[in-house]
């Protein structure tokens, strides 16, 4: 009698388990809640969140959470471990610390971008070029060396052959952006994308030495991803037509 009563109840128990298993990309339920996580530079935070909301539209039950910021930070935390499935960094050189330590599946460049100086509205200190930055009354934030905005300026500032003193260095690129739009500091060296993102609330000041400096994107799926078939679409719709619309009105440069 058991042996019967358990040969009845299998189907219903192994068909409890798999509904209630948590499948992955590659053979779970198609409406089953996921989650793709997404690491990406801080300049990348409007128009990934846009691209985020274009994946999420296309594929249902599933969520995309992006982690922005640094990428020279984002980069240690992925070597370190962090759980993602995609990363886009703002330079060729912090996603090869991630290929280096074979994290990564081959990087694709999708965009590029280039410095501009950002001013508060109504450009107070009267900021008219890029050799104003070294004038010692003008107070300028810059980002980090360490960061990929930060290398740039440094090159753009080796370019003209300027010394400037920056009052503060920042860990990325929006954070660099708000000492401008909090009125912290006269100008800052940030991509003009950052600057277009700001609306009203900056001015941008292009100068030449910016062409010697302009950083590459690179974009990679990242081996081992807890999402991998997610991420790899992911990466798919970063490369399409439809994103490089979005980068390029951005102010981005594609290839």
């Amino acid at each position: 009698m058991f042996r019967r009563a358990l040969t009845l109840a299998l189907p219903v128990l192994l068909a409890f388990t798999a509904a209630c298993g948590g499948g992955d990309d590659k053979g779970g339920d198609a409406t089953e809640a996921k989650t793709v996580t997404v690491f990406a530079a801080a300049s990348l935070t409007e128009t990934f969140t846009e691209l985020g909301k274009t994946f999420e539209a296309a594929h249902e039950g599933v969520t995309v959470k992006f982690n922005f910021g640094s990428s020279a930070t984002l980069a240690q935390q992925i070597t370190q471990g962090a759980p993602a499935d995609v990363f886009a960094s703002a330079s060729p050189a912090t996603m090869q610390t991630v290929t280096d330590a074979s994290l990564a599946e081959a990087p694709t460049t999708f965009v590029s971008n280039k410095l501009e100086i950002a001013v508060p509205a109504g450009n107070p200190a009267k900021i008219a070029d890029f050799a104003d930055l070294a004038k010692p009354a003008v107070k300028v934030a810059l980002c980090a060396e360490q960061v990929p905005c930060g290398a740039a300026a440094l090159k753009a500032i080796e370019a003209a052959g300027l010394k400037i003193t920056p009052v503060t260095l920042e860990q990325d690129v929006k954070a660099t952006l708000t000492k401008v739009t909090l009125g912290e500091v006269d100008a800052a060296l940030v991509y003009r994308t950052d600057v277009l993102a700001a609306g009203d609330k900056v001015e941008g000041i292009a100068f030449p030495e910016a062409d010697k400096a302009i950083n590459d994107y690179p974009v990679a799926a990242l081996k081992d991803a807890p999402a991998d078939g997610l991420a790899a679409e992911f990466v798919t719709l970063v490369l399409s037509q439809q994103a490089k619309d979005l980068f390029t009105k951005a102010g981005f440069t594609t290839p």
